[in-house]
């Protein structure tokens, strides 16, 4: 048995086929660093909302037809074609570019949430991508091909039931995605603290030249590491001894002075270097001689912004001519072609293949790791390679510019090696949590992938399932 098919036009609202206005309608020198946001085709890939350029007002009234609105399906039209997201009430007001296509769905006739994981299934891309056309790019097939897809049409309460059951998964992925983030940004905020900003030295500079005493001085140093006040740090020295003296250790690890720099005044006995000094570029990758039968391609359009979204399974002899590059557990990618983007993330297991247009650093040793993927994915480091990308239509850097992205590290080597390690001691709890939070958000995508075509093809009860997303979701 299977649910009757609707063609996708007759699911669409009267103006529900959009696509982005043409370049001539939205010129590079009006876009901006704030205002209203422009969706582009990473959105619509990633499904992510962190948006690089922006309108005025002023324009986006001119652009207006262009707005997306709450449950809008926007979709990639070009290179990497099909790839969708829907554009949910929390998602800011903006106008789509011109790689973008929106779907209108007339909520009378489907749930919007249905369409969306209709054409997100292998049968909705295999008519999405069938309907492609290009030689040399991939592009959207016309409008007139794209409208006559067959859309499997349950009536509405399975669509909803259905939709249930997907979005409980989804609804998971997205928490573990922000448990992530959150890890992340964790992780940074401690390395800005030691290597940006000093705090422990600065502590331990404010006591001294107040007349303190150096145990005055280490003890403001746990302060600026633990964030704990004087009085919890005795109640932790009372309840902690192991733990107090761990971080006391570390606090006696940072200089007790300041030292003036060309750059400014950073910590005494320290230098400004670049990650050369603890990093290794494109270590290693595949050649006829020593590739394998076959291969996981991680790719710069499913990497943003430190998370791997997917992968793809090759033959060897069959894998993209850019499927070179040998990546390790603890690796950090960033890719070289437009920067900007956030094409970046931390490598947790072996046996993957990256594209050669990923900069690898490979750490000299495995406790530099955490260190490295912080310092090249702040920021401020990537806000430095996007300055420094030049190209025209594909701005890229060259991948020894990521590996000279710049630090301030101490001078001596042990006492790289004693801080480092330290470093890595605080945040690899965070790594391997995030890690393992990835792992299950796997397993859920794979579950999806099983339940998809099942649902959308009524293989499956639905009068059996009283609440549909926590029957499926108890046993994941």
């Amino acid at each position: 048995m299977s649910f009757e098919t609707i063609e996708l036009k007759e699911l669409l609202t009267e103006k529900g086929y959009l696509r982005g206005p043409f370049g001539s309608a939205l010129k590079r020198t009006e876009l901006k660093t704030s205002g209203i946001p422009v969706y582009e085709q990473q959105h619509a890939i990633t499904g992510t909302r962190s948006f690089r350029y922006y309108i005025d007002d002023e324009k986006y009234q001119t652009l207006k037809r262009f707005a997306v609105a709450e449950n809008d399906l926007i979709i990639s039209c070009s290179g990497t074609v099909g790839r969708i997201s829907i554009i949910d009430s929390s998602d800011p007001k903006g106008i789509i570019s011109q790689a973008l296509l929106i779907l209108r769905p007339n909520i009378d006739k489907i749930t919007p949430h249905f369409l969306y994981y209709f054409l997100t299934s292998h049968k909705g891309q295999r008519e999405i991508l069938n309907a492609a056309q290009g030689a040399v790019q991939l592009n959207i097939a016309p409008r007139a091909v794209v409208e006559k897809i067959p859309v499997p049409v349950p009536p509405r309460d399975k669509q909803d039931c259905i939709v249930d059951i997907l979005k409980g998964i989804d609804d998971k992925i997205e928490i573990n995605t922000k448990i992530s983030k959150s890890l992340e940004q964790m992780a940074q905020i401690l390395f800005k603290s030691w290597f940006v900003n000093f705090e422990p030295v600065q502590a331990k500079v404010a006591v001294l030249n107040a007349g303190g005493s150096q145990k005055e001085a280490t003890s403001a140093a746990m302060m600026a590491i633990s964030g704990k006040n004087a009085d919890l740090l005795e109640i932790f020295e009372r309840e902690n001894p192991v733990q107090y003296a761990k971080l006391k250790a570390v606090a006696e690890l940072f200089p007790t002075a300041m030292q003036e720099s060309e750059l400014g005044d950073i910590p005494a006995g320290w230098q400004h270097s670049d990650l050369s000094k603890l990093a290794l570029l494109n270590a290693s990758s595949w050649s006829k001689k020593n590739a394998p039968e076959s291969l996981r391609y991680v790719d710069l359009a499913n990497t943003k912004w430190g998370t791997i979204h997917s992968t793809e399974e090759y033959l060897f002899s069959d894998a993209p001519s850019r499927a070179r590059r040998i990546l390790k557990a603890g690796d950090t990618i960033i890719g070289t072609v437009r920067p900007g983007n956030g094409s970046y993330a931390f490598i947790a297991e072996d046996n993957l293949t990256g594209s050669t247009g990923f900069a690898v650093l490979t750490p000299k040793k495995p406790h530099y790791s955490t260190f490295i993927y912080i310092c090249a994915t702040s920021g401020e480091n990537i806000d430095r390679l996007t300055h420094l990308a030049d190209g025209g239509a594909y701005p890229a850097v060259n991948a020894d510019v990521v590996l000279a992205s710049p630090c301030i590290i101490p001078t001596e080597y042990n006492d790289i090696e004693n801080l480092i390690s330290a470093f890595h001691r605080y945040v690899k709890s965070s790594f391997d949590y995030k890690n393992n939070i990835s792992l299950q958000s796997k397993k859920l995508e794979e579950l999806r992938s099983i339940l998809l075509p099942k649902l959308l093809s009524d293989e499956i009860d639905l009068s059996n399932l009283i609440s549909p997303s926590n029957a499926i979701m108890e046993g994941v």
